[in-house]
């Protein structure tokens, strides 16, 4: 079983329980027009190219043999400067079991665990769930849209101690607007979570004039009932990433930060990054 994995993180203290190490999954069926995770987009490792770093020399343009340059049109062992990368590798999932099990005693010292988040990890379902039963006994959590089919949603979930999902737009209508999909997957599938005793938290992206409204918290207050909610403030540096990747940030023009109305929900936590 193998998948394509584009980051991994240690000692992340904002993805669970404790301290953890992050696995980013790539690939993922939305497009959120405030996406900081743009490398995760594309289910297929892509070139990252830093301008910052390069030095103009173009060496990287002249034909290589290198099999692993082909598929970018790039000769990546040229840069000496450190400007290309490649955003993506894959991964057996007993690999990275064993990678991951090298820090279950850490993990455990700092009442943390392993979370795989992404991309989606949903849509590397196979790969998640061996991955996952590879790393039993260790505190396993995602971070998830919600975005997919029941069974698949349910056959990740049973083998995780905790579920971090998303709920971005409370309407139909505005959720396909800003994230290319409508919301009756994942208000179904927030409907199972809630039901299933699993612990979990539902997150909610504070961007300014479209999640952050007074009406679209309400509603989601109402999704999330008695579950823990957080709150995650916008991250005003996504659009960097964009240009490493040749891709084009599609948010501009947002109104200032507003300090978000929490009055509607029970349970509620503001992340200020």
């Amino acid at each position: 079983m193998t998948g394509t994995v584009f980051d991994i993180k240690e000692f992340s203290v904002h993805d669970g329980p404790g301290s953890r190490v992050t696995v980013f999954l790539k690939g993922c069926p939305l497009r959120c027009r405030w996406c900081h995770n743009p490398e995760g987009l594309k289910a297929e490792p892509q070139i990252m190219w830093k301008e910052s770093l390069c030095t103009g020399c173009g060496l990287c343009r002249k034909p290589c043999d290198h099999p692993e340059c082909r598929p970018y049109g790039r000769c990546l062992k040229r840069c000496t400067a450190g400007a290309l990368t490649v955003s993506g590798r894959g991964w057996e999932a007993e690999e990275l079991v064993t990678r991951l099990r090298r820090y279950e005693d850490m993990l455990r010292a700092m009442d943390g665990g392993i979370t795989l988040s992404g991309g989606e990890p949903m849509l590397q379902a196979d790969f998640a769930v061996e991955v996952l039963k590879g790393l039993k006994g260790i505190h396993r959590a995602v971070q998830t849209s919600g975005f997919t089919d029941e069974e698949t949603f349910k056959r990740v979930t049973d083998n995780l101690e905790y579920v971090m999902m998303d709920l971005k737009l409370a309407d139909p209508k505005k959720h396909r607007e800003y994230t290319g999909e409508d919301n009756e997957q994942i208000l179904r599938n927030a409907r199972i979570l809630k039901e299933s005793g699993i612990p979990h938290l539902f997150r909610i992206p504070l961007i300014p004039g479209i999640t952050d409204t007074e009406e679209n918290l309400r509603a989601i207050a109402g999704i999330a009932g008695d579950s823990p909610v957080e709150l995650l403030q916008y991250n005003a540096f996504a659009p960097a990433k964009y240009h490493m990747l040749n891709m084009e940030y599609q948010l501009t023009d947002l109104p200032e930060r507003k300090e978000p109305d929490i009055s509607a929900f029970k349970h509620v936590t503001v992340l200020r990054l």
